[in-house]
């Protein structure tokens, strides 16, 4: 084996290892936890029945109802908990979800768990009066509201080049920039107040009116701490993750035990482990010497695979596990492919290194077809699917991606690799 051959093989050998070690045990320094976060069909969770905090539920609609489920789902698409039920029981005016634990909790306090919908609040732009004050200095809210969340469009956090704090550059609906331009026409070198929930954030003052669809909120005011840029990309999430049309209420926490998930776990994780060794010894005997290169790219594979849903804090759910193990049955279909038309080239009388070019070369529009038609079968499940739906679709399609880099450029940089050495040039060890 060439010393430039020798050098790349290590090199995809050293690049599993450490992606290995970081899936299995993380790393603090570089920011990866070392702990999958699971589902709630696994890990359990909460269930909770959120009630519409209005004086008459007589006006709330099925599609205010419908409009709040949605803004809870996006938060929850952000956090990444795809594993959750969500749904509306328009007879009893009320929203019911159900997610997981969060990693690491022991307490089962169910309303730490909630807390990770974010803020499920009402945002509102209302006029002032300066006489309503709190005994913190900070302006009480007056029911007299220009904007709610469902006007903003977008928020953006970004340096105040000015005074060298921060501000949100907020994107109205048409319609709202229309009642903006109309109330800060009226409340020129007055505050208009910006609550969350009936809590005070911030009171910029109107300098002139303010026409178009884009308006500065500056932060700070009477809350210095609103400064902060940490503080700022927090709200500026929570306006762009969408605000409630009405503020909700949690009742009936109940916690939802694991003990029937973590057994499924046991189940699911025996059957992985059951598949990738008979699927192991398959390659090993059936190919040989690139049979046991292909194993390794495929362990590879579910290392990396396990090394993004910690990273990226996705909830690990049990139609997830099956998205992995069927994701390794599409690594070892593109191995086989390439083996096979690398076998046929061999019989025909190319030489070992001809044969592997050919056969890496004439095999890559099947994989590559194959790759693309189940990763948009992926992506459709994840767009019109929900909860365990989407979990399935995340693994399904990042096994998919990740297989077609294994399979194409680790097991041939590997296979070419060992080809050079004058040991690996015997046509047995290749299956022909």
């Amino acid at each position: 084996m060439k010393s430039s051959n020798g050098l790349r093989f290590f090199l995809v050998l050293l690049i599993i290892g450490i992606v290995t070690y970081l899936a299995m045990f993380g790393s603090p320094t570089l920011g990866v936890p070392n702990e999958i976060r699971y589902g709630i069909d696994i890990k359990g969770g909460v269930y909770a029945r959120l009630y519409p905090d209005v004086p008459s539920l007589s006006d709330i609609t099925n599609e205010r109802l419908d409009s709040a489920k949605l803004v809870i789902e996006r938060r929850l698409n952000a956090k990444g908990i795809f594993d959750r039920n969500v749904f509306t029981e328009p007879e009893n005016k009320r929203i019911v979800v159900e997610i997981p634990w969060k990693p690491g909790e022991t307490d089962f306090n169910p309303q730490n768990t909630l807390d990770e919908l974010g803020k499920t609040a009402l945002l509102t732009f209302q006029e002032v009066d300066e006489e309503l004050i709190d005994d913190e200095g900070n302006y009480k809210p007056t029911g007299k509201i220009i904007l709610q969340g469902d006007d903003v469009k977008n928020a953006t956090p970004q340096q105040n080049t000015q005074s060298g704090g921060m501000l949100v550059r907020l994107e109205l609906t048409r319609e709202a920039a229309d009642k903006f331009a109309e109330a800060t026409g009226r409340l020129i070198k007055k505050p208009i107040a910006i609550f969350m929930d009936g809590e005070f954030i911030s009171a910029p003052i109107v300098d002139s009116k303010i026409v178009g669809v884009d308006p500065v909120i500056t932060l700070g005011g009477r809350r210095s701490m609103k400064e902060s840029m940490e503080e700022a990309k927090e709200l500026a999430d929570t306006i762009r993750a969408g605000s409630l049309p009405f503020k909700l209420e949690a009742k009936d926490l109940r916690s939802i035990s694991p003990i029937l998930g973590e057994g499924a776990l046991k189940v699911a994780l025996n059957a992985g482990i059951v598949s990738f060794i008979i699927v192991f010894l398959y390659m090993l005997f059936y190919y040989r010497l690139p049979g046991m290169l292909a194993n390794i790219a495929l362990f590879g594979l579910v290392m990396m695979q396990i090394f993004v849903i910690t990273v990226t804090r996705i909830s690990l759910t049990l139609p997830g596990i099956a998205g992995i193990i069927l994701s390794i049955g599409m690594g070892v279909d593109a191995n086989i492919i390439i083996f096979e038309r690398i076998k046929e080239e061999l019989r025909s009388g190319k030489t070992l290194r001809a044969a592997i070019d050919v056969g890496f070369k004439r095999a890559f529009s099947a994989i590559l077809d194959a790759n693309i038609t189940t990763l948009i079968t992926a992506m459709v499940l994840y767009w019109l699917g929900s909860g365990p739906i989407k979990g399935f679709a995340i693994t399904l399609g990042l096994g998919v991606a990740l297989s077609f880099l294994t399979a194409v450029t680790a097991s041939r940089i590997m296979l070419k690799s060992v080809s050079s050495a004058d040991i690996a040039k015997h046509h047995w060890l290749y299956g022909a």
